[in-house]
């Protein structure tokens, strides 16, 4: 469970638990998604959100949910598939006069 917890409060790749000593990558990695399917963090949040909402309340009418998807305002051909992408021109550099 400590090997998860850190991977999931730092956002650290998986691969790098072995070089903590902690335990290693695809057990804490198996562990991880037996336990998601299980619905044990799923349980953990319920169960945190409870106990917070005794202690102090929660005002759930003025709780909302909002999220938007939509295209990088600079994206398009010019940026290639993925950031890691270099194989493109960048866009900045395109049709450009040289400044000397």
């Amino acid at each position: 469970m400590n090997a998860i917890l850190l991977v999931l409060r730092t956002g650290m790749q998986w691969n790098a638990l072995d070089a903590t000593g902690v335990c290693s990558c695809a057990s804490a990695y198996r562990r991880f998604r037996e336990w998601t399917d299980a619905g044990v963090f799923l349980e953990f949040w319920r169960q945190g959100l409870l106990a917070y909402d005794k202690k102090h309340g929660i005002e759930w009418e003025w709780l909302a949910m909002d999220g938007a998807l939509g295209k990088a305002p600079l994206g398009g051909e010019l940026t290639g598939p993925n950031p890691t992408d270099r194989a493109k021109a960048a866009w900045w550099r395109i049709d450009r006069p040289q400044s000397h």
